[in-house]
This record gives structure tokens, C-alpha cells and sequence, in this order.
């Protein structure tokens, strides 16, 4: 059986934001700050391009034992070996994801409301992607932020592993785990920051303080 992945602090790429470097060694510079999991996001990059540049990323995150996920594409998820995919509210249903991914894939799906809860839960997702709890510039296509009571509240209707996203960096990651979440998934903060080791060790420390804390 698949060891639960650690959702803690989960980095969200955006190559347009990308100001330290090129993608790849921001992700890996991510990684060894203490990112725990990598969600490949590509909006305007070709397959063959999104295969080829997926595929050499799961190979350098294979070697640190960090799961490589892809947003939306089970396509691409499939042809680079990736650990799972990330889906949102009007992408393939998570149990077609399944059928073609198989068990052992990690699939995430995006909750925007709580009758989106109720339908993760019937499909069995491996965590549910928060979103937006505070508004975020890098995504507009969401519903009204949840904000931290939200969460709260949510926290209570579910099990299932919660990642948070939107409008989170070190300044209110605490208060997001402290609300519920299982994990912070960031995009810019990571992405942006002149330093993305050492912007995320400060995001892995609020992680650990939070489970000392428990």
C-alpha cells in the first residue's frame, strides 16, 4: 500500500513567476529548503514540451523521494510516470482519473464549496485542494474564498487531507494550518522569492511547529 505523501508544504509551479532561475532548478532549489510534494502546472506550454521537460523533472525528484503531480493532464501524467495528478472542479471526473491512473496514483481535487466536499469524499480523493481560502492574483478562475473560518468549518465536515491555496506565505501559513489544513500549497511564494530554498525552509518550519504543537 502507498505511504501517505506529506502534504506540508506543497509548491505549485508557475514559470512566469519564476525570478531566481529556470523552473527546473527553482523546484529543486524548493525541494531541498523542504518543499514535501510538486505540482507541475503548465497553462501554455505544448504536450510534446510539458512530456519532455515533466518527464525530466520526475527523474531528478525521483532521486529525492519528492512526488512529482500534474495539474489537470492525465495525459501528461501518464506519459512522464508521474505520481498523480491534480484536478479541478470542471476537469475529468476523479473517477475516470482513477480507472486510467490507477490506485496508487495521488489524486487531488479542488473544493470550492461544501457540496464539492461532499462529492471528493464519494470519490475517494487523496486530499482535497482548498480553494481559494484568501484571494490570490495567480488564480482568478475560483468562488469566493473560503477564508480561515471556512477552512474551519471544513476541517470538521472531513477526514480527508486538506491542502490550502490562495493568498498564503510565511505571514499566514500559521494560521492556516492552525485553521485545519493538513498542508499550504504556495505558488509565488515560492516561485517568486529570490531565494526559493531558503523561502521554502521558512514554510516547512511552520509545518513542523504546527505538528509540534498538536
Amino acid at each position: 500500500m502507498r505511504q501517505q505523501p506529506d502534504y506540508s508544504v506543497y509548491l505549485v509551479t508557475d514559470r512566469g513567476l519564476c525570478a531566481s532561475g529556470p523552473l527546473d532548478e527553482v523546484v529543486l532549489r524548493a525541494v531541498s529548503g523542504g518543499a514535501s510534494i510538486v505540482q507541475l502546472r503548465e497553462k501554455d506550454t505544448d504536450t510534446r514540451g510539458f512530456v519532455e521537460f515533466a518527464r525530466a523533472l520526475k527523474a531528478r525528484l525521483s532521486l529525492t523521494g519528492v512526488p512529482l503531480l500534474i495539474n489537470d493532464r492525465v495525459d501528461v501524467a501518464l506519459a512522464c510516470g508521474a505520481d498523480g495528478v491534480h484536478v479541478g472542479q470542471s476537469d475529468m471526473l476523479v473517477p475516470d482519473v482513477r480507472g486510467i491512473m490507477g490506485r496508487d496514483a495521488i489524486i487531488g481535487l479542488s473544493v470550492e464549496s461544501l457540496t464539492h466536499v461532499a462529492e471528493a469524499e464519494e470519490y475517494g480523493v487523496d486530499y482535497m485542494g482548498v480553494s481559494p481560502v484568501f484571494e490570490t492574483p495567480t488564480k482568478t478562475d475560483t468562488s469566493f474564498p473560503w477564508g480561515l473560518e471556512g477552512l474551519r468549518v471544513l476541517r470538521t465536515r472531513t477526514l480527508c487531507p486538506l491542502v490550502a491555496i490562495g493568498g498564503i506565505d510565511e505571514h499566514n501559513a500559521a494560521d492556516v494550518f492552525e485553521a485545519g489544513a493538513d498542508g499550504v500549497a504556495v505558488v509565488s511564494a515560492i516561485c517568486a522569492s529570490d531565494d526559493p530554498k531558503s523561502a521554502a525552509a521558512v514554510l516547512r518550519r511552520i509545518a513542523v511547529e504546527h505538528r509540534l504543537q498538536r
